[in-house]
């Protein structure tokens, strides 16, 4: 007896110690019955699990073995669980020393009864399963889970119908549009198209969480596939625990998110109201003007932005990861290959703005190209011109042009702007009747002032015809070319009327028989 504990107890090296940490379970048919984190002697607790699981195995299919068989008995310094046999002696299964005692905080004896009800346990729940009465039970059981199951996803089904259609027939005007900064990102048709992407998923992946769950549910009913079963819930729970686990690991990243979202939205709004204020006058300061507001807006709105994102980069699950850096690398590259033409033409629009040289609905010439500016942007300046044409020109090309505002005297200086038109008459016709003709022309034209009044200048005495220039103001701006035109055809009838000729731009007048080039009335 002491020679067969002897060899069960201790291996070749006697009494060397079990190395910490090492732990095995003894399983029967793929099913958990009891953990050793501890063996007697030189022997590893995994080894002799493994050769339990064995011995286990065989006992639980010889039915002439009555689980009522196992015992327990004391044999210093051990208490030995085993087999009762018929001749009333013990065959040991394992041992239990003070070391394995004092890892479960119990006595010997207390941890050696506990095992051998652990091992009666799982032999009769063995015999248990593997009864023909429990072929019949898990038969009707799945039966009743696949009948559930099949409801269930019916049920899911016609939700996932119902869903659909009311999406189908949602009003557009009922369904919300993804704005930032006043801007639409995404809009409503997009957000339906949106939504029913997103029930397409839900539906399927509903489908296929019910499918993998019922999987291990029917295969737990029956004795052959429980051990499979078991291994399919261990590691539905163990993706589960995962998942769990990173969820809440990542909750304080997440209320810091929340938290830099929510300031970065009351900074925003705050930044709305406050330039709309200012852009409608209803806020003033005397170093702002109203036009600076909406161009000031946007680069407030852009610096938020930047802003949040910057704190909330190290919060952002991911953002550490290779992928994440690399993809800022090559955004990186990219704003660095495009950054000069780019900065450049952002600097000059940021100097457009703040020095006024003019704002939108102005009506300018710019490097030749005249017409009323569409749009102030960063980056181009947008001209209407009067041919309907829309001309786009760097910021660039716009600093460093010079810009004629026709807009700006009668908005900002309360004054109308001046229509310049030069005309040269022979030293033959007194310059008194030509400044009077000039005037009665400028009289014809209802859009010319009579405050200022126009006037005329003679501007040089060339060599054969005098120049001279009428200023005549408007306070119509957006029709200059209209009343220039105007203003041309009422000095040709004037002068024509008077019998006076236009020797503009360089036009001779010989006295030799000629006919005059007034045009016949």
């Amino acid at each position: 007896m002491l020679t067969l504990v002897a060899a069960l107890v201790f291996g070749p090296a006697g009494w060397a110690s079990t190395p910490p940490g090492l732990s095995g379970w003894v399983e029967l048919d793929g099913q958990k019955v009891l953990e050793l984190r501890s063996a007697a002697g030189a022997q590893r607790p995994e080894r002799l699990a493994r050769h339990l699981s064995g011995e286990l195995s065989a006992l639980a299919n010889n039915y002439a073995f009555n689980p009522d068989q196992l015992t327990t008995e004391r044999e210093p310094p051990y208490v030995m669980v085993g087999i009762r046999e018929s001749n009333d002696t013990i065959r040991p299964l394992l041992a239990v020393d003070e070391r394995a005692a004092r890892l479960a905080h119990v006595s010997q004896e207390v941890l050696a009864n506990r095992y051998r009800d652990q091992l009666s346990a799982g032999i009769k729940r063995y015999r248990l399963q593997h009864a023909p009465g429990a072929w019949l039970r898990g038969t009707a059981v799945a039966l009743l889970v696949l009948l559930g199951y099949g409801l269930l996803l019916r049920w899911v089904y016609r939700l996932n119908r119902t869903v659909r259609s009311w999406l189908r027939h949602q009003s557009l005007k009922h369904l919300p549009e993804v704005q930032i900064g006043g801007n639409q990102l995404v809009p409503r048709e997009s957000v339906r198209n949106i939504l029913q992407l997103g029930r397409v998923a839900m539906y399927w992946s509903t489908v296929a969480l019910l499918s993998y769950l019922l999987v291990p549910l029917l295969l737990s009913f029956f004795p052959p596939t429980m051990a499979l079963a078991a291994g399919l819930r261990s590691q539905m729970l163990g993706v589960i625990s995962a998942v769990g686990s990173g969820v809440v690991a990542l909750i304080p990243n997440l209320l810091t998110l929340i938290l830099i979202g929510v300031i970065a939205a009351l900074a925003l709004r705050l930044s709305h109201r406050l330039f709309g204020a200012l852009e409608k006058e209803q806020l003033r300061f005397s170093w702002f003007y109203p036009e600076w507001a909406k161009p000031t807006s946007r680069i407030a709105t852009i610096l938020i932005a930047v802003g949040s994102f910057a704190l909330a980069l190290p919060y952002i699950p991911g953002s550490t990861s290779k992928v994440f850096q690399g993809a800022g690398v090559f955004l990186g590259i990219l704003a660095a290959l495009g950054s000069s033409a780019i900065t450049t033409n952002v600097l000059s629009g940021l100097m457009l703005i703040y020095t006024r040289g003019f704002r939108e609905g102005d009506r300018v010439n710019i490097n030749g190209v005249i017409g009323i500016v569409q749009e102030r942007a960063l980056l181009v300046t947008r001209i209407v011109t009067p041919l309907n044409e829309l001309v786009s020109i760097p910021n660039a090309t716009v600093i460093a042009s010079p810009v004629l505002n026709y807009s700006l005297s009668a908005r900002e200086l309360n004054s109308p702007v001046a229509l310049g038109i030069s005309i040269t008459i022979g030293y033959d016709v007194p310059w008194r009747q030509v400044h009077q003709l000039m005037l009665d022309a400028a009289g014809q034209v209802s859009k010319i002032c009579s405050d200022p009044k126009p006037i005329v200048v003679q501007t040089s005495l060339n060599d054969f015809h005098v120049s001279y220039e009428l200023n005549a103001y408007i306070n119509d701006v957006p029709g200059y070319r209209k009343a220039y035109s105007d203003l041309l055809a009422a000095i040709q009838d004037a002068f024509a009327r008077a019998g006076v000729e236009i020797l503009s731009p360089a036009y001779e007048a010989q006295r030799d028989g000629n006919p005059s080039t007034i045009p016949p009335v």
